[in-house]
């Protein structure tokens, strides 16, 4: 270094802190910076046998100072453009911008509203984001990564553009926001890379993009650098009629799907191309997916996530995702997925311990940890947190086209003692069991989603007596377009299990759910959880022989679909299938094969496409689900016969009258009072031949007689089949 600056240099404190990676401010140091009369620009190239600096025609060497770092000393204190040409042993020179030598890819604007928790647009500029840039040499292009690390003392980006090595790339804090960002030209779509954290105490820590876009399919943990290639979506008339349906009293017949075992080997792709005309065929309006977002063990279904913001590459890319919602809406089916921010896994690849301290987990185990599920709690009292999984419901809305999403585990964030035992909860500052910081969550999620993307709906899995989980957040409520009727489901399922002998004891269980049906806005589910662990599938649950099973299995949907409230029932329940769902293996299909007894599988599997099409074509069955005026009982007190008859009515005022038998006798010249006089059309009788039933003749048109029965006017005599429903319409 003869007749070198040495003031030039880096000083030591700083230059032994860049070293080892833990600098806050890496381009104080390295790039152009102004000095005495001149300038110098340093960079970093580990391994690198020579460097130069190109400004513009002008070449200028750069002096070697140990460390692998090179100087050059410029006259001009005009910051140039410039390029480095870098020479490497046995390697042809590469010429590439300065990472050090570009602007924040984060202003002031972002910063603040991140530290406010207010970014709705986050993955905008966090996590990794292809850019160009023109300037006076050319255009650059390559990647800004950006991460929230607030308690590390370094944090570099590493890939195989670096051969993983933290000391090449490390980035810079941005004010007291605690994002660490840096722009890496030449590094573009389809690269591999994660964030290499130095903690406090000294360790390092490779982890995962908490917004990386995509993945590598597990095991592997790295982050992708996501194509930002625009997917040239074709669902625009889909798109600009959604905002003008309310979703709540529209018709909504959920078919909810486990990609990876509804055909072993699915793929978006091959979803798209088997399970969209199986979904139109059927006659559903929805398909709900079980989580799509990264998680690294299937067995958990997708409910540990790993990967908020990257559709889980086991099924293939974020496009061939977007493909196939684009194509479930060209077919008129919407499109609702799971979402899971109550809490995620412990890996430490992945969000936990972070920066090495309790950053997106609550600190105090009390809070902080599922005990029950081995995963943490997010921290929803912090505003960064709030922030990344609020922008996150956006980020699928606005990026996947999503109709819906159906909210995980609610009750778990709305009680600090939920599945604890004395001793393991902290009461909230009032001394309740309240978490109020989650609920305030969830009513921001709930209203910044419906403000941003009107019409689509929000559903909470929320299992307790909460009051107003439906109710708009500005009368206090949650916020939530509908709510899983979980009493529904439980005390129908076990009422249903009961052999019919016995079920004139437990009439209340049947009738109970119409005392509360329009407390909040309901979906009716028979979902995954019921058809594992020991619970049998709703085949099972069924007492008697087949034929009784298959006749309990076609009552059942029979009497689901006309009670208030929308309807969901897991992949396989659609003909009955006769085993538990097993995430490992397909769902079934072989109970649809030609063989004896599965003519009573394809028997439910017609009936359910029957009553699919007619919900969707009479608005008596949803257009008033929330509201008592869309209900009325005309018998509901009949335990001796274990009879259920009501009337539904919608916004055409055209009444259908239901009429449930669940005993295992007939009922002959059994007479029902009727509020309207007239011919009454047979629409769906679940005891037809052709649904595998036994066959009965029931006339297609009922008149009612003047003869005044449970304080109607009129009344109808009926033939009621056991264990079947019927649909009757008033003719106009």
């Amino acid at each position: 270094m003869t007749g070198f600056n040495p003031a030039l240099l880096i000083p030591e404190p700083d230059r032994q802190r860049l070293l080892e990676c833990k600098h806050h401010a890496p381009h104080d140091f390295y790039g152009w910076h102004a000095a005495g009369g001149g300038s110098v620009v340093r960079t970093r190239q580990l391994g690198a046998e020579n460097v130069e600096l190109l400004i513009r025609d002008d070449v200028v060497e750069m002096t070697a100072t140990g460390d692998d770092v090179w100087i050059a000393e410029l006259g001009d204190t005009r910051a140039p453009d410039y390029r480095l040409r870098v020479s490497y042993p046995a390697a042809e020179p590469v010429v590439k911008a300065d990472p050090y030598h570009f602007l924040p890819t984060l202003g002031s604007l972002d910063l603040h509203l991140i530290s406010e928790g207010r970014h709705e647009r986050l993955w905008e500029v966090l996590g990794a984001n292809v850019r160009t840039y023109t300037t006076t040499m050319g255009e650059v292009s390559g990647t800004s990564f950006a991460v929230w690390a607030p308690n590390a003392r370094g944090v570099a980006v590493v890939g195989d553009f670096c051969s993983w090595n933290p000391n090449q790339y490390p980035m810079r804090t941005l004010g007291s926001t605690g994002v660490w960002e840096i722009f890496i030209p030449g590094v573009g779509p389809g690269t591999a890379y994660k964030f290499a954290v130095q903690t406090a105490s000294g360790e390092r820590i490779d982890k995962a993009d908490p917004l990386a876009k995509q993945t590598l399919a597990p095991p592997e943990t790295v982050s992708i650098v996501a194509d930002p290639t625009a997917y040239e979506w074709g669902d625009d008339e889909w798109m600009d009629n959604r905002p003008g349906i309310d979703a709540t009293n529209a018709p909504m017949s959920v078919y909810e799907c486990h990609i990876g075992s509804w055909k072993q080997g699915a793929t978006y792709a091959t979803v798209a191309e088997e399970l969209v005309p199986y979904l139109v065929e059927n006659g559903f309006t929805h398909v709900e997916f079980l989580p799509v977002a990264e998680h690294p063990f299937g067995g958990s279904w997708g409910y540990q996530v790993s990967g908020y913001y990257a559709p889980t590459a086991r099924w293939g890319t974020p496009d061939e995702f977007r493909a196939l919602v684009d194509k479930l809406h060209a077919h008129g089916i919407g499109v609702i997925v799971d979402w899971v921010p109550a809490h995620f896994p412990k890996d430490e690849w992945a969000l936990a311990r972070f920066d090495g301290t309790a950053l997106y987990e609550h600190p105090d185990w009390r809070r902080g940890e599922q005990k029950d599920w081995g995963t943490y709690v997010f921290d929803f009292g912090r505003n960064e947190v709030r922030n990344f999984l609020v922008a996150n419901a956006l980020y699928w809305c606005e990026e996947f086209h999503l109709d819906g999403l159906r909210v995980d585990a609610v009750a778990s964030m709305l009680y600090l003692d939920y599945s604890r035992n004395p001793g393991e909860w902290l009461p909230n500052q009032y001394g309740g069991r309240e978490h109020w910081d989650a609920v305030h969550f969830l009513q921001e999620m709930n209203a910044t989603v419906h403000r941003t993307h009107p019409g689509v709906v929000t559903i909470a899995e929320e299992s307790t007596a909460w009051p107003g989980v439906t109710a708009q957040t500005s009368a206090g409520g949650l916020g939530f377009s509908l709510k899983w009727n979980m009493g529904w489901m439980n005390d129908t399922l076990e009422y249903f299990s009961l052999d019919p002998v016995h079920r004139s004891y437990h009439h209340n269980e049947i009738t109970f759910s119409l005392v509360y049906a329009f407390s909040e806005r309901y979906v009716l589910p028979f979902s995954h959880d019921e058809v594992v662990h020991g619970k049998g599938s709703i085949w099972q649950r069924m007492p008697g022989d087949d034929w009784n099973k298959a006749a309990g299995v076609r009552a059942l949907f029979g009497y689901m679909f006309s009670h208030p409230g929308k309807q969901l029932m897991f992949m396989g329940c659609e003909w009955g299938q006769t085993t538990e769902w097993d995430e490992a293996h397909s769902i079934n299909w072989d109970n649809l094969a030609d063989g004896w007894g599965n003519e009573y599988h394809r028997g439910i599997q017609r009936l359910v496409r029957d009553l699919n099409f007619v919900y969707r074509d009479n608005p008596c069955l949803f257009s008033q689900d929330n509201t008592p005026l869309g209900f009325q009982w005309v018998k509901g007190d009949d335990a001796q016969h274990n009879v259920l008859a009501y009337i539904r009515r919608g916004s055409d005022n055209v009444p259908l009258l239901a009429v449930v038998n669940l005993s295992g006798a007939s009922h002959l010249d059994y007479r029902l009072g009727l509020p309207e006089a007239g011919n009454w059309e047979l629409l769906i009788n679940t005891d037809q031949a052709v649904y595998g039933g036994a066959g009965n003749d029931l006339p297609g048109i009922v008149h009612t007689e003047p003869t005044a029965w449970d304080n109607f006017e009129q009344s109808v005599s009926l033939h009621l089949p056991a264990m079947s429903v019927q649909y009757y319409r008033l003719a106009q």
